[in-house]
């Protein structure tokens, strides 16, 4: 229809490209990226999806090219971008914790703090980062953009290096270790705020947003359906976690009931033999999409 509105989104290209998508599959929207295209199909005539790096995202959706889009609070900080924060979805590339940017060193290194930085030379990609730790710190060196493999370059290329890691396994394998955790980020949702003031955008981001929250809720969790006789119920309820406490329901059998719960999925494999032996039957387990708080 001709002047329909849209949502300008922007997906970020690159390492946190697969896990954004498979999140917004599980909140219900389907993104279809063509390997020829940097403008994704989705199955919602209100969004436009434009595929853009994460470390650009924040300065465009400033400038006002996206309306919403997600990033890491990282690259809004390295930015200085001046937009609105709408949500913040823990994720990163391969799991569902905060990433963190660390001051990395050669284990054989001599630099023990932010201290002994003192002119030596610091290779990054968050150029911004790094330089406003140092001067947080008192400590003039020569920070060093650098435009990937990162870990290889000390200590022939740079004496120390501020990266991002989820686990340190990398670091690791390059026999690097970490000296300090300079700041800890996450996935955001951000909005240009001219969009967000915007009555029709801003009700059409919150929606996302919640709908991409409540995925990320559900990610973790798991329910159970089981049946339950009455003179069981008591000590099959003691050993019950649940979100809001279980929901019991009357069978048409007499003296059963039904028993429905949301726990932690690694808690199922200890939890269903256990249900079993104290008299729980017909247990089933079953994948959730979303939990809306």
């Amino acid at each position: 229809m001709t002047g329909k509105k849209k949502l300008k989104l922007g997906i970020p290209k690159g390492s946190l490209q697969e896990s954004t998508l498979y999140l917004f599959k599980k909140a219900g929207f389907n993104i279809e990226v063509s390997s020829r295209s940097y403008f994704p199909a989705i199955d919602d005539d209100e969004i436009e999806c434009m595929l853009i790096r994460a470390q650009e995202m924040a300065r465009y959706t400033q400038e006002g090219v996206l309306d919403v889009a997600l990033t890491g609070r990282d690259w809004v900080v390295e930015n200085d971008s001046d937009v609105v924060e709408v949500a913040s979805l823990t994720y990163a590339k391969t799991g569902f914790r905060p990433v963190r940017w660390v001051l990395a060193v050669p284990n054989s290194s001599t630099i023990n703090s932010v201290k002994d930085l003192e002119g030596k030379r610091v290779a990054t990609e968050a150029v911004g980062i790094t330089k406003k730790y140092l001067a947080k710190n008192g400590v003039k060196a020569d920070v060093e953009f650098s435009w990937g493999a990162t870990e290889v370059k000390p200590p022939h290329l740079a004496d120390a290096i501020v990266e991002i890691t989820e686990t340190g396994s990398s670091l690791k394998a390059n026999n690097l270790r970490i000296v300090d955790t300079i700041m800890e980020s996450t996935t955001v949702l951000i909005s240009n705020k001219t969009a967000y003031a915007d009555e029709w955008k801003k009700a059409k981001m919150e929606r996302i947003a919640l709908l991409l929250k409540a995925a990320l809720e559900a990610e973790s969790k798991v329910g159970l359906m089981m049946n339950v006789t009455e003179k069981d119920l008591e000590k099959v309820l003691k050993v019950l976690p649940s979100l809001r406490g279980p929901t019991i329901s009357q069978l048409s059998a007499k003296g059963w009931v039904a028993i429905n719960i949301i726990v932690d999925e690694k808690m199922v494999r200890n939890l269903i033999p256990e249900l079993k032996a104290l008299g729980a039957e017909g247990i089933v387990e079953y994948p959730l999409n979303k939990i809306v708080l």
